[in-house]
């Protein structure tokens, strides 16, 4: 991601509080895992809609759907970090002119690779956000460049994030006194909020739901 990002056009799952004659609600970016755009993610976007938010989430995958981890590797291989990247940008620069303070910063929420674009997008542009919520995803970039609140819900078995990444990014975090607020989840393994896969933990998941909630309303 050292090249300059290049805005491409992309599909979207948009909605929004205001769609029904109420005011906008404040923007929440929702970046997909490596399975798509599913529809347990629209669904994900509805219920925060339900909450009040104008929910914005971009197909980083143009339409691609993986039904397994081999598959989702090929796919993701196959797509331009860089276009990606711009992507993400021009989601945040679309979502905070829906949104009740089209000025002001909004949040994100990234599932897994989601996660990683999450953290990268509050980095590289903290004027766009005040809160980043991380489902099992790490950045390696200097997180002491973040300004946004962090929240973050890990798994306890990963087979994807290596137990010493993961300790190195949090230290990091801690490091660089941005104070995360971050959450272990006994039992549970990647993936374990998204309910089409074989990881999905319904206890688990409910009570990630609720603190990411109320993480997002302070």
């Amino acid at each position: 991601m050292s090249e300059r990002p290049q805005a491409r056009a992309g599909s979207a799952y948009l909605v929004r509080p205001g769609d029904d004659g109420a005011s906008p609600g404040p923007g929440v970016l929702v970046l997909h895992s490596w399975w798509g755009l599913t529809a347990g993610v629209k669904a994900y976007c509805n219920r925060l809609c339900d909450e009040g938010f104008a929910v914005l989430a971009p197909d980083l995958l143009d339409g691609l759907a993986p039904q397994t981890a081999a598959e989702a590797e090929f796919e993701l291989a196959r797509t331009d970090p860089n276009a990606t990247a711009g992507l993400v940008l021009s989601s945040t620069v679309a979502l905070r002119s829906l949104t009740d303070d089209p000025s002001g910063p909004i949040a994100v929420i990234g599932f897994s690779m989601g996660a990683s674009w999450a953290l990268w997008a509050a980095i590289r542009q903290p004027e766009s956000f005040r809160r980043v919520v991380a489902y099992y995803g790490v950045q390696s970039l200097a997180v002491d460049e973040l300004t946004a609140d962090v929240l973050a819900h890990f798994p306890e078995h990963d087979d994807l994030i290596g137990d010493e990444e993961l300790t190195d990014f949090e230290a990091r975090l801690f490091e660089a006194r941005k104070d995360p607020e971050i959450w272990h989840y006994p039992g549970t393994r990647h993936f374990f909020a998204e309910e089409a896969g074989d990881a999905f933990d319904a206890p688990a998941a409910a009570l990630a739901w609720d603190r990411t909630l109320a993480f997002l309303r302070r």
